[in-house]
């Protein structure tokens, strides 16, 4: 595994996490109650021994460098690193990444600083554990070129994907991103049969998708990318790669969620809080990584607590928790009913308030049901965020309405008695 190098793609703007990404990269974003979203990618690479990390990010990526900084360092025995490759203008390059595959092009040759054998790609915004010295493995044993990493979905599921069809052997032979007509999802739909020989217990008349997920054998990617124009994995390289080269799938049966929608980042949230969660955060193997902190434990005064996960450095009084995550540092005050929402914390225990604006965190006397409040933010005495109209989508004077989900944005202020 010295010989991989590994790449992770920060991502566009964020749109769609927004305004969770106002202020910061979506690898930045808290995941978990006391990780972040980049966490996840490099934890993964070096459980398996990959040590030399790129993150490759453009925008509003101050929070991420300082988290990487301030995390990821190595000793001076180690050649390892994690570094950020920011967008930059050049000579031959004044504008914004075009793609994902732009991305990788525009950094080629710093990736291939070390003239590794492998490259690695992972997405910044997926939540799983995964054993990529497997993944490796496999992709050489193959002896590929390329090898994408894929779980099978259903077929309304997988329009919002890269889908694929494979041969007996685990040569994709044709990859479609985004499909949208339902005679060419059905011609894709596997058999259970097919399933179970590619090492999947998953419904019959499931498709192959691709999890976003790559290994390059040394060389490949320049090959792919240099003295053209192609700007995204999906739509354009992996098609194109497949009529040439040796492309392979390499199938991942843990845990694995796509998180990038206000949607699915509150689904993925709230999962961890099952009793036994589908993704393991108590592995002693397997830890997630993140910055250390010196916190002191929870205090808990007089609370219900019921399938939650409250994180080190809180305070919660005379309340009751349901199915919530509640984050580092963060105060909940007497009297709050908090169901299905994310409470990220602060940043620092200097928690202020005052006649004119309430103290960081909840408080007295708040209802929170289906929200994410975002770090530092400030939830006035009796105000209540449960979005009583089942409003879909909504933006308003701080706070938004994703898929139903109230979001508070950082640092932003919930006046004492507002209603939501």
């Amino acid at each position: 595994m010295k010989g991989v190098v590994t790449a992770v793609l920060g991502g566009g703007q964020g749109s769609r996490l927004w305004p969770l990404t106002e202020y910061r990269a979506k690898p930045a974003v808290p995941v978990g109650g006391r990780f972040r979203l980049i966490d996840i990618p490099i934890s993964n690479s070096l459980h398996a021994g990959i040590d030399q990390i790129y993150v490759i990010t453009q925008f509003n990526s101050a929070s991420l460098h300082r988290h990487i900084a301030q995390t990821y360092r190595f000793d001076v025995f180690s050649p390892g690193f994690v570094n950020i490759l920011a967008a930059e203008q050049t000579v031959s390059h004044r504008d914004w990444y075009q793609g994902t595959a732009d991305a990788v092009r525009r950094n080629l040759d710093r990736l291939d600083d070390t003239q590794p054998d492998d490259l690695l790609i992972l997405s910044g915004d997926q939540l799983y554990l995964m054993d990529l010295e497997r993944f490796i493995l496999h992709h050489r044993a193959r002896e590929a070129d390329l090898t994408v990493a894929v779980k099978p979905v259903s077929q309304q599921e997988c329009q919002g994907f890269g889908v694929m069809r494979v041969d007996d052997t685990g040569r994709i032979v044709e990859f479609i991103e985004k499909p949208k007509d339902p005679e060419l999802i059905e011609s894709l739909a596997l058999s259970e049969e097919q399933l179970k020989h590619l090492g999947f217990e998953a419904p019959a008349g499931s498709v192959l998708a691709s999890m976003g997920i790559y290994v390059f054998r040394r060389g490949m990617v320049g090959r792919l990318l240099r003295g053209n124009t192609k700007s995204d994995f999906g739509q354009e390289v992996i098609p194109a790669a497949i009529e040439q080269f040796n492309v392979h799938a390499w199938g991942h049966t843990g845990y694995w969620q796509d998180i990038g929608t206000i949607p699915s980042f509150h689904r993925a949230n709230l999962d961890l809080t099952q009793p036994l969660p589908p993704l393991n955060l108590y592995s002693a193997e397997r830890p997630i990584y993140t910055h250390p902190r010196f916190l002191p434990g929870t205090k808990i005064n007089r609370c219900e607590v019921l399938q939650s996960v409250l994180c080190e450095g809180s305070i919660i009084s005379a309340s009751s928790i349901r199915r919530s995550i509640i984050g580092i540092r963060a105060l909940v005050q007497s009297g709050c009913e908090i169901d299905n929402s994310i409470i990220m914390g602060a940043t620092s225990f200097d928690i202020g308030g005052g006649a004119n604006s309430p103290a960081v965190g909840v408080g007295r006397g708040c209802k929170l049901k289906n929200c994410i409040v975002d770090l530092n933010a400030r939830i006035g005495d009796g105000a209540e965020l449960i979005n009583a109209e089942g409003v879909d989508e909504a933006d308003g004077e701080n706070y938004a309405i994703r898929g139903g989900i109230i979001v508070i944005p950082k640092d932003a202020v919930i006046a004492p008695g507002t209603v939501i």
